[in-house]
This record gives C-alpha cells, sequence and structure tokens, in this order.
C-alpha cells in the first residue's frame, strides 16, 4: 500500500517537515556524487554501527540512505503525516519529537543486535515516530491509498492504514530474529520502526500544544 496524502488540513505551515525533506533529499543528492569506495566510508563513519556505538552517529545516521527506494519511501511518508504532527506539536517541538524518536529507534535496534557491525541508516527510525504520533492523535483520518497490483485507489481510515504497518512491522521483527538466531545476515532494522512507532505514540500527546488539540476535518 502506498499512501498518497491524508485528509487534515494543517493549520500553519509544515516549515520543519519540509526542511528535513529538503536536507534528507540534498545528503542523498550529494551521496550520490561520490565513488563507491567514498560512500562506503561515509556510511560507516557517520552510520551507527552497533558495534562500535558513538552518540553522534545516533543523529547523523538518521541523514543517510541507502538507496532512492530507501530514500523517496521515508520522505513521502514523512510529507504526508509529519505536516499534522508539526501543526499540532509546533515547530520546535516537532523537531524535538523527530529527533527523540529517532534516536529512541536507533538505540531499540541496536539493544537488538548490539553486535552487529552494519551501518544503520535512514530517516525510518524518525518517520516511525510521525506514524505513531499520528496514530495516536488523528485515528479517524482517511489515506488515500493506492494498491499497484491491481491499481486501485483507496481511501483506508488511518487507524487501518498504520495498525497494518506496525504489525508489518512487528512481526518482521520478529522473523529477522529468528533469521539472526539462524545465523542469517540482518537487513532492514525493523525493531527501529517498532520503537519508533510505540515512542512516537507515548510522546505526542504530553508534547502537544494544549491551545491546537482542536482537529479540523476537511474533505479533498
Amino acid at each position: 500500500m502506498i499512501p498518497l496524502k491524508d485528509v487534515i488540513r494543517s493549520r500553519t505551515r509544515p516549515v520543519v517537515t519540509t526542511s528535513l525533506v529538503v536536507i534528507n533529499t540534498l545528503v542523498f543528492l550529494w551521496q550520490l556524487t561520490l565513488s563507491p569506495g567514498d560512500v562506503e566510508r561515509f556510511v560507516y563513519t557517520f552510520g551507527l554501527v552497533p558495534a562500535y556505538f558513538s552518540v553522534p552517529s545516533l543523529f547523523t545516521s538518521m541523514f543517510i540512505h541507502g538507496g532512492l527506494a530507501h530514500v523517496g519511501g521515508n520522505l513521502l511518508y514523512l510529507w504526508i503525516f509529519g505536516d499534522n504532527i508539526e501543526d499540532r506539536l509546533g515547530h520546535g517541538r516537532f523537531l524535538a519529537f523527530y529527533v527523540a524518536t529517532g534516536a529512541a529507534a536507533a538505540l531499540a535496534q541496536t539493544v537488538m543486535d548490539p553486535a552487529s557491525t552494519i551501518p544503520m541508516v535512514g530517516a525510518s527510525g524518525a518517520v516511525a515516530g510521525v506514524l505513531g504520533g499520528y496514530f495516536v492523535l488523528y485515528p479517524q483520518s482517511r489515506v488515500l491509498t493506492l494498491f499497484p497490483f491491481p491499481v486501485m485507489l483507496f481511501e483506508v481510515p488511518a487507524f487501518v492504514f498504520l495498525g497494518l504497518w506496525f504489525l508489518v512491522q512487528f512481526v518482521s521483527g520478529l522473523g529477522s530474529l529468528a533469521a539472526s538466531s539462524g545465523g542469517l545476515p540482518g537487513g532492514v532494522a525493523f525493531w527501529a520502526h517498532v520503537m519508533g512507532f510505540v515512542a512516537g505514540a507515548a510522546l505526542v500527546r504530553p508534547m502537544q500544544r494544549p491551545e491546537r488539540a482542536r482537529v479540523e476535518w476537511w474533505s479533498p
């Protein structure tokens, strides 16, 4: 399922969401100018390697991506769902929320696989935090969704769309544990997605601005 847009109007300009999309895009475009060897050095330097954990890489890893589908998927979800969370939290609080949930996500994946020497990169954990926040604040919203095979467009309730997303991540995380115990190498950091979502769901209400608790609905 590919989300195309939601149906909630933002009352403020999503300057932080837009800035995050632009920064991640620029970093990825710069990565494309590097040689394969330089890309590998860059990822190992600024990505989060659990076996060689460092606090700076906890944050720098959020702005590095492994490919077009990786960065495109993350930024699509951030663009669709981030503006409404920023609207409810305010710009400064939203940035803190984004960074905090991203850090929690990366820490969770590190705890689950502390000996891994594979760099963890991407905004997925922070974006999962945004999805968790949206799940709590806007469960009755609707998400215009594209089903690629066969091609169909549907409006799906947000709690269904995001609930299924979370379930897929959780089940995949359990599968990754089984693969790891069988000696197979890890790939996608599913536990970062799970923890990011949980952290976002837990933090969004305490961090929201009280005067922005009303929701305005609109139909496209």
